[in-house]
This record gives structure tokens, C-alpha cells and sequence, in this order.
């Protein structure tokens, strides 16, 4: 066959790598010929993809020296790595980056090499980068550690823009929107009230409503109208959702409205990490990642800040594999504090494609104590939180969230 498009048998070129060249050569008139960016593309690509994919590199062949520096790393021993960090970079867009650093980690043995100052500088900033170092950060050099901090600000930087007016939203649509006010303040607005009222000004002309009347929510905030705990499993599954977890925190201790605890456990210690909640990097900087789980202690520490229950809601981020001796007695004294008006969910490990990772047999249990447990995308965080603030029955709004066919 020699009639294929010559674009897309490149692209299956490089998607299958050097092995197919001589296959596909004969696909289209004047065979498969790629240009010197796409030989560098496929260059990138094999590094990590070619042969094996669950070969480690080793840090010799990591570090040997393949050619001329592009995006090299000046004065340093790493002129593979910088050539391919600068390939990847220039050949992909973002998302792809991403996923490519991560392979490279989690398959070919570069997380060594990320504890380099000169590297991280280099790399792009993620959630599963920053989680990575995280895990590794008590093996992080001196000389690295400024490095590493800044690249998972990076990453936390973003999230944090990502969710901040979502959440802020969620708890300003859940609290006191049935007062409206005379004043007139743009963050205040009351959209559905306002489209609800003009809906019969809308112009077919310029497609649009035209607003006569306007309803804005009232300024008038109390303080602390709800107690926010999120409890944090530290241990290392966790990394992912630790970083979610303490985002959370940072943005809702921001918000008046709303006192806000934030504890991380593991089966010896709880650690109570409020007061860094003003700098979540510090926060989650401050979470020991390993080790065992007891929800039991956890909750009974956290059990000294539910002092109005009805106003409080328990977040527990946990994975659910509780490795203490007696399980028995944590359901025990979830149940008997849901039953004094406390209201609880659990968010399961999650990663930001929403993967849930966790022991269904004690999800189960909790869910049907009316402790509901999710496992959602970030994104959905906002809207589980209205929704409990809002004291709307969590069991429905957990089985809303599920997919249709979930539902059958």
C-alpha cells in the first residue's frame, strides 16, 4: 500500500518508535522520512518508551552525554537529562510534559536526579512531581531542598488558583443567601436570583437578558458559622490527596465564615497543622509521609475541636486501610458522634484524574452509618463542601454524584 497519508504514518512512526521504521516505509510514496525535529521528537520519546518500559536507566546512562547540549545544563554532569527536559519542552505541550516527567520517574529511575538543583529548575511543575518529592523530600540534599520547595509552590500555586473561587463560592452560596441586601457589591450578586427575575426582558435582538431588577446577597458575615476539620492520613499512598488536602485547608482557613482545623495522622502521632495554614507549601512541608493508620486516635484528637457538632463537619482524607489493632472501636466512635449531630465524609485517595484507591469493606460500613465516602476529582471538592454546609442529605448527594450506570 503506498497511498496513506505521509502525516499520519509518521505520526504512528514516532507513536510506535524505531522498530516499525521499516514497516511503515512502505505505507505511503517516498516512505517514512522524518524531519530533524521529529527525529528529536522520537529521540525524546524512545528515552523513555523504547525497549522495556519497566528497565530502570541507571544514573551512568542517565548522565551520558548524548550529543550536542541542546538545553543543557551548564557546569553540570547531566547533559542527557538537560537535552531531553529541553526536548519535551519544546516538542510537547504542557499536559504532555507532565505525563512525560512522570513516566521518566516511575519507569526509567530519574527521581535521583531530580534532587539537583540545576534539574528542578528545569522541569515542569505537576502534582504527581510535587507528591513525588514529597515522598522523597527527607532525602532531598541541602543543596537541592530550595529547589525542590519551589517546584511543589509551583504546583500548589496552580491547584490553589484553580479551586480558590470554587470553593470561595461554595461556602458563600451555602451560607446566609437567604438574606438580601440594598447594597450593591459585584461579589455579592445574586445570579439566579437576578436571571430568574428578567427572564421575561430577554431581547431575541441582542440574544441576551436585559436586567432591570437586581438582588444582592447581604454583606453581613458572622464569624465561624461552621467548624471545618480535615483529618490527613499520612500515610505514603497518600501524597497525592495530602496535597489536595492541604490546599483545602489553606483556602478555607482564609475564609472567615469558617474555622478551619487541619490535623495529619499516622498510627503514632497527630500533629495538629493549623497554623500553617496561611502557607500551604509550609503545611504540607510539615506532613511526615509513612507509616501505618488509626483513625480512632486521629478522631479522638480531632474530637476537642467539635465543640458545636450540628455546625461541624469532619473531613477525613484516608484511603480507609486502617492497620490498628481494633477497627471496631473507630466505627464505634464515628457512629456514636454522627448520632450527637456531627456531620462527616470521607474523602477517599484521589488523584487528580479522580482514581479512588481504598478499602471498600469500611467505606461501606461508614456510608451506611451516614458517613458518606467520595472519590471524586478536585474539581467536584467545592460541591461536596456546599452541599454539607447547605445540610443537605449527603447520602443522596453522594448517590447523585455517581455515574448512571452506577445507579442501575
Amino acid at each position: 500500500m503506498t497511498t496513506a497519508d505521509p502525516d499520519q504514518v509518521k505520526r504512528w512512526r514516532l507513536i510506535l518508535g524505531k522498530d516499525s521504521q521499516e514497516n511503515l516505509s512502505g505505507c505511503c510514496t517516498g516512505g517514512c522520512v522524518l524531519t530533524d525535529e521529529e527525529l528529536q521528537m522520537d529521540e525524546a520519546l524512545g528515552a523513555i518508551y523504547a525497549g522495556d518500559s519497566d528497565e530502570e536507566l541507571t544514573r551512568d546512562e542517565w548522565e551520558s552525554p548524548t550529543g550536542h547540549g541542546h538545553g543543557a545544563v551548564k557546569g553540570r554532569v547531566f547533559p542527557r537529562v538537560a537535552k531531553w527536559l529541553g526536548q519535551i519542552r519544546q516538542f510537547f505541550p504542557k499536559d504532555v510534559v507532565v505525563l512525560l516527567q512522570k513516566d521518566a520517574i516511575e519507569r526509567k529511575g530519574m527521581k535521583q536526579l531530580l534532587f539537583e538543583p540545576e534539574l528542578l529548575a528545569e522541569v515542569e511543575p505537576s502534582v504527581d512531581l510535587a507528591s513525588m518529592i514529597l515522598t522523597l523530600k527527607n532525602l532531598v540534599p541541602e543543596k537541592a531542598k530550595a529547589a525542590a520547595r519551589e517546584v511543589v509552590r509551583k504546583a500548589v500555586e496552580e491547584v490553589r488558583k484553580r479551586l480558590e473561587s470554587q470553593f470561595t463560592q461554595a461556602i458563600r452560596g451555602a451560607l446566609n443567601r437567604n438574606v438580601h441586601s440594598p447594597f450593591r457589591s459585584l461579589p455579592n450578586l445574586d445570579w439566579p436570583r437576578t436571571i430568574r427575575r428578567n427572564l421575561k426582558n430577554y431581547s431575541p435582538v441582542i440574544k441576551t437578558i436585559v436586567p432591570e431588577h437586581i438582588s444582592f446577597f447581604s454583606r453581613q458575615q458572622r464569624q465561624n458559622q461552621w467548624n471545618i476539620i480535615i483529618a490527613m492520613d499520612q500515610s505514603g499512598s497518600m501524597a497525592t490527596s495530602l496535597i489536595y488536602g492541604g490546599i483545602m485547608g489553606a483556602i478555607l482557613a482564609s475564609i472567615p465564615a469558617v474555622e478551619t482545623h487541619v490535623v495529619a495522622f499516622n498510627h503514632e502521632d497527630v500533629v495538629d497543622l493549623t497554623e500553617h495554614c496561611s502557607d500551604p507549601v509550609d503545611l504540607l512541608f510539615g506532613v511526615q509521609l509513612g507509616g501505618a493508620e488509626d483513625y480512632w486516635k486521629a478522631t479522638c484528637y480531632c474530637e476537642r475541636f467539635m465543640h458545636t457538632p450540628a455546625k461541624t463537619l469532619y473531613i477525613l482524607l484516608a484511603d480507609l486501610h486502617d492497620t490498628s489493632p481494633n477497627e471496631s472501636r473507630f466505627v464505634k466512635k464515628m457512629e456514636a458522634l454522627l448520632e450527637g449531630g456531627l456531620k462527616a465524609v470521607t474523602l477517599l485517595a484521589i488523584s487528580d484524574q479522580g482514581q479512588p484507591s481504598y478499602n471498600e469493606r469500611l467505606a461501606e460500613k461508614l456510608s451506611s452509618m451516614g458517613m458518606p465516602c467520595f472519590g471524586c476529582t478536585p474539581d467536584h471538592l467545592p460541591d461536596m463542601l456546599a452541599a454539607a454546609l447547605k445540610g443537605l442529605d449527603m447520602q443522596q448527594f453522594a448517590q447523585a454524584q455517581k455515574p448512571r450506570s452506577e445507579k442501575r
